[in-house]
């Protein structure tokens, strides 16, 4: 291109032969004054941007010029929206707003219009929002330059109390960066002891280490009068001290502000070469002058904070490349998808079979002493959750809870009933009177056992399917954990969607009927080959016979006040130790039709309980857990599903470019600031003392 229609000569300037690579990568400039002291002026002449301005109102809003270099010169003008709710303001209109200009001198009337969309009018002077122009070409520097508003001293009918609370927050929280560079602008108009501006300087930068001192407006001062000398003597650094010391610059009074900048540099420089001010050094006055210190305190600036910008960029580095692993490979193409799903698959598979063999080694699994990581660990899970099935099982899973004579009452679930061995009976002979068939007397149909049986296990279903739901639940929050590990969001609930919820559906509807199998065997005829049962049938009633025993010798002992055991005493007590008859027949055919009932519920239970975890939870539900998802499956998936689990959404595409391009500049950035980092001593800055390496307060 012969010319830059985006002419920003002024900041070009900054980049001398020394500081040009660095400040290609970081830097910052920040205008503050008091209201309506010629801040935007100076700043104009500097970038040649022409920043809002006014002869009887301060600037409104933070605007931050950004330059960067690129092939092609481009502008374009955003709004930053505050956080702050405003009837005056819309926030999607505030983010959606961005104009690209073809000539800076489109920028005012895009401003203006930028104004009205943040709320600023006669009742809101002032607005949070920032207006961002964004200026790219051949041979710009990376910098950028901040335009706020100036301080306001108080309150008036243009400017609230809140504006200037607003505004007065605002600057702080850009002066507070150490990192910036405060251009302090006072006008000669004023007495500069009472500009706010300077002790706000102090306040944000107490050595003045990053302070420059900027008069304005030296030519309203009367020749020769003792104000000028004041200025003149606060110019010399001799009043209020900055390490950076000071600087006087003549901007465009009323009558020249059409001028041109040539015209408006040869008046400045006139007026600098004649009276008082001709005496200043020359390094001191005019905008040329300052464009060059600023050059110098840019770079010294930026060697100071080298170090610490070096940590914050590998910091960023390390964040990015986070980022990055985390939305996996590019899956542009449908190769590329498969290739990430089968790498995924093959991941998945690891570690499903590792948290199903009980092998926790990989450090996926975590610190089993948190619970975030115990939940990971699915065979612990599993195993304590049917140990605690079996526990349940045994203290409440029968109906009944049946205690016999000389036995305290058990404790009980409200789902259970206690009765005594009497009160069972009980239960047992109305069955059996309304069951009776072709029975002997003291005899019972054995199908009544099947009865009994199928009442006192009726609360096996509720403990079981509430197994299945915890172990379901279980196996749902480790898969999630698994994937949310390889995977970003996007693929999780992708591949939930697409392929694994489906199959774990499948496994839990395959146990439930594992379990209404198992469940309806309960209806059935009791059948068991199982030697126990006998076991448990005999002694339960050898500990009758033995309870009975007691009691008849008790009995007798309490009848025998001698303690003296004759012969006849002897017979009698053989008599009723051998008398076991009893006299009800339907009595004796219900304890024996109980007896059964629960020796058979003994054997039932331990097998039900086997049976459960091993063939519903064990062999339905987690066995072969990770055969939902293989490099198999991904092998005989069609493309359209590869592509509807894989694919990248255009948010994903795009936040790829941008971490890739982030990433880029960070690294050579990285390389460029360690290149400079082995050159730079303490001493290299004749202008800006060495920092120290935390914030200065």
């Amino acid at each position: 291109m012969a010319s830059d229609t985006f002419d920003t000569r002024g900041l070009t300037d900054l980049r001398s032969s020394e500081s040009q690579t660095l400040l290609d990568e970081i830097d910052s400039l920040r205008g503050k004054e008091s209201a309506n002291f010629g801040k935007s002026s100076v700043l104009e002449a500097i970038s040649g941007v022409p920043f809002p301005r006014n002869d009887t109102l301060c600037t409104r809003f933070a605007t931050e010029v950004i330059l960067r270099e690129a092939n092609t010169s481009s502008a374009t003008v955003s709004i930053v929206p505050s956080q702050e709710d405003s009837p005056q303001r819309n926030q999607e209109d505030l983010q959606e707003f961005k104009k690209t200009l073809s000539g800076l001198d489109e920028l005012p009337a895009v401003i203006d219009e930028a104004k009205s969309l943040m709320g600023i009018s006669a009742t809101t002077a002032f607005s949070k929002d920032i207006l961002r122009v964004e200026i790219t070409g051949p041979n710009k520097p990376k910098l950028t330059v901040v335009d706020l508003p100036g301080l306001i001293h108080s309150d008036s009918k243009q400017q609230s109390e809140a504006d200037v609370e607003l505004i007065s927050n605002l600057v702080q929280s850009y002066m507070e960066n150490p990192r910036s560079i405060i251009l302090a602008v006072v006008s000669a108009k004023n007495d500069y002891a009472n500009q706010i501006i300077l002790k706000r300087a102090k306040k944000a930068d107490p050595r003045g280490l990053r302070t420059l001192g900027l008069i304005t407006k030296p030519d309203t001062l009367p020749v020769g009068s003792g104000s000028e000398q004041e200025f003149i003597e606060l110019a010399s650094n001799t009043n209020i001290e900055f390490r950076l010391g000071w600087h006087v610059v003549k901007n465009r009074d009323f009558e020249s502000r059409n001028a041109s900048t040539e015209e408006r540099d040869r008046s400045e420089e006139e007026f600098f070469s004649k009276g008082a001010w001709k005496n200043l050094p020359r390094h001191m006055v005019g905008i040329s002058a300052l464009r060059q210190r600023l050059s110098k305190i840019l770079l010294d600036q930026i060697k100071t904070h080298l170090p610490n910008l070096i940590k914050d960029i590998l910091k960023n580095i390390d964040d990015c490349e986070k980022k990055l692993e985390e939305l996996g490979d590019n899956r542009a193409t449908l190769d590329e998808q498969r290739q990430f799903l089968l790498k995924l698959s093959q991941s998945f598979e690891r570690l499903c079979k590792a948290a199903i063999d009980g092998n926790y080694e990989d450090p996926f699994f975590g610190n089993p002493l948190a619970d975030a990581q115990y939940h990971k660990r699915l065979r612990a899970v599993v195993q304590n959750q049917n140990f605690k099935f079996a526990e349940v099982m045994r203290i409440s899973g029968h109906h009944r809870a049946i205690y016999g004579r000389h036995e305290n009452s058990p404790a009980i679930t409200e789902d259970q009933i206690v009765m005594r061995r009497s009160q069972a009976i009980q239960w047992a002979r109305l069955i059996l009177e309304r069951s009776r068939g072709r029975e002997l007397p003291g005899s019972f149909n054995p199908l009544l056992v099947g009865e009994l049986f199928q009442d006192q296990s009726c609360l096996w279903e509720k403990i079981a399917r509430q197994l299945v739901e915890d172990i379901g639940e279980a196996v749902k929050e480790f898969l999630d954990r698994v994937l949310r590990t390889l995977a970003d969001d996007e693929i999780l609930h992708s591949l939930f969607a697409n392929w694994i919820n489906r199959n774990v559906n499948e496994r839990f509807e395959r146990a439930n009927r594992s379990l209404n199998q198992l469940l309806a065997e309960r209806a059935k005829h009791p059948i068991t080959y199982n030697h126990y049962y006998t076991e448990t049938l005999q002694n339960m009633r050898q500990e009758q016979q033995t309870t009975d025993l007691k009691d008849k010798i008790r009995n007798f002992m309490e009848k025998n006040d001698e303690r003296v055991i004759y012969e006849d005493d002897i017979l009698s007590l053989a008599k009723s130790l051998s008398m076991q008859r009893e006299i009800n027949m339907d009595d004796f055919a219900c304890s024996e039709l109980l007896d059964s009932m629960q020796a058979y519920y003994k054997v039932a239970l331990k097998t039900f309980i086997d049976n459960v975890t091993t063939q519903v939870v064990e062999r339905d539900l987690i066995g072969d857990l990770w055969t939902i998802f293989t490099p198999t499956d991904v092998g005989k998936m069609p493309a359209q599903l590869i592509s509807e689990i894989a694919a990248e959404s255009d948010e994903a595409v795009g936040r790829r470019q941008q971490l890739g391009r982030k990433l880029h500049t960070l690294r050579k950035g990285l390389e460029i600031c360690r290149r400079h980092e082995t050159h730079i001593t303490l001493s290299s800055s004749p202008l800006v003392a060495p920092f120290p390496p935390h914030t200065v307060t």
